[in-house]
Parts: structure tokens; sequence; C-alpha cells
């Protein structure tokens, strides 16, 4: 696997800084580096090499963007990435309307009719957030349905197969918990419905009914649960999830395609098992 560069995983000494320009110059005929230019350089490297040596994220920074593809990988594989690129969209926006947003059956129409229509770039930011979710959505399942017909699932990846089953079950609560926040007709109701479905699950659904409308009953405490549940908890939860996923897609690597690895089969295996 390659390595990073020496002058990244340590710090140069004091010095050695802004020697390589000085070799470079006079003795070769080479023209001098930018002393501001080279400074700067060093510097960054330096920074580089310090965080490096107190925190020892080279290797997995290395295995991270320095690993090894089997051969076919195509564009069915970066369904995972985009995945992941969504849900930091989501973050991020969804941070810029807490800072508008008030949690309360009162004001919650209000504070989404004020960003929508008041706010500079508002509107735009709620769409991105909006149908951004939807897409997440739609890509998680593209990763997954990926996963499973290229048989990614199988040993030793299992556990990050399970991993992700997780993620899509806390994509969806996402989407179901951020639907009642704008809470007008549509989204009331459409929770209504939803929470009902869910208490009719087999013994643990009236408990998980409960749990969601923070009581028997639909009220003014349901609200703030969802706003709760939508904000600290599920993303909490899909974090960490994402960070044990791609510690085991470094650690186990990439699966070839299965057609791949059908001709990759030994011939002498494959005429015993015929015979």
């Amino acid at each position: 696997m390659p390595k990073l560069p020496s002058a990244l995983r340590k710090p140069s000494k004091p010095g050695e800084r802004g020697n390589g320009a000085r070799r470079n110059g006079g003795a070769t005929g080479e023209p001098e580096a930018h002393p501001v230019r080279g400074k700067v350089k060093d510097g960054a490297i330096d920074v580089v090499g310090w965080v490096d040596q107190r925190t020892g994220a080279s290797p997995f920074l290395t295995g991270l963007l320095l690993r090894k593809v089997p051969k076919g990988t195509n564009w069915f594989y970066t369904l995972g990435s985009a995945t992941l690129f969504a849900f930091v969209v989501q973050a991020l926006t969804g941070v810029f309307l807490a800072m508008y947003y008030v949690p309360s059956a009162t004001e919650a129409y209000e504070s989404i009719s004020h960003l929508t229509n008041d706010v500079f770039l508002g509107e735009f930011v709620r769409g991105l957030h909006k149908w951004g979710a939807t897409m997440m959505i739609i890509l998680i399942f593209l990763h997954m349905g990926r996963t499973f017909f290229f048989g990614a699932y199988k040993y030793p990846r299992e556990l990050n197969w399970v991993i992700g089953v997780v993620l899509l079950i806390l994509t969806l609560v996402m989407g179901l918990t951020g639907y009642l926040l704008p809470f007008d007709n549509r989204s009331y109701w459409a929770t209504i419905v939803a929470m009902n479905i869910t208490a009719s699950g087999p013994i643990v659904g009236p408990y998980l009914a409960d749990f969601l409308r923070a009581g028997s009953e639909f009220t003014a405490t349901t609200l703030p649960r969802f706003y709760s549940i939508h904000m600290l908890l599920v993303p909490g939860l899909i974090i960490a999830l994402i960070g044990a996923h791609l510690y085991l897609v470094v650690k186990l690597g990439t699966t070839a395609p299965p057609w791949l690895r059908a001709q990759a089969k030994p011939k002498s295996l494959r005429e015993e098992k015929v015979g």
C-alpha cells in the first residue's frame, strides 16, 4: 500500500526549513524558489507533521485515500460516497435551518414561513434540505442494492452490511421526524397516520409510538420530541455508525464485481465442481 511522503509524517527540524529552496539555487543553476512560498509550504508541512505525530492519523488516511481498488470498479461504487455527501449537505443545511426554527406548536409554522419568505437564501436552503432528504434516501437504497447484487455483504463483510441496514433505518427515521417539523396540516395528519401504523406493530409497536408521541396522544409536546430526535439523537447515531462503516471499508477493502470473481476462480476448482 502506498505511504505518505516522509515530509508529511514528520515535521522538519528548525534548521532544515527552507534548505530545499536554497539547495536548488546557485550550484545547479536552477532559479531559486520564491522565499515566501517556500516558507508557507514548509510551515504547512510542519503543521501536518505535528498533528500526525500526536494523532497517528496517517495510517488511516493512507488506507482511506490511497487504498487499492479491484479491477472492474465502476460508477456503481460511488453510491456510498454520494450518500455520505448527501448526509453532509443535510447536516450543514439543517444547522442553518435550526438557527431560525422554533420547535413550538404555536410558533413552528410562523418560523418556517419567516425563514422561507424573509431570510436571505432561506427558501433555497430549505429546498436544498427538503429535496436532499429525498435524494439521500434514494442513494442509500441504491447503495445497498449494489452491495446486495454484487455480493459484498458476504464474509467477511457481514458486520458492515448490518451497520448499513441500521443506517438505512435511521435515515428513514430522520425523514419521518423531519416531516412533522413545518407543522402544517399535511405534515400533522401524515404524522398521525404514521403513529397509528407504528402503534399497530406487534409487541414493541405501542411502546415505540408512545415514545415518539411523548405520550399516549399527539399533543404539543410531540413536536419538541420529534425535533430533538431529528436534530440530536439520530444524527449522532448516524455519525458514529458512518465512522464504523468507513473503518470496516478501509480494513476489509472493496469487493470486486461478481463477474470478475467468477473469471478469477481457478480452472481446476471449476472442473472439480462440475465433476
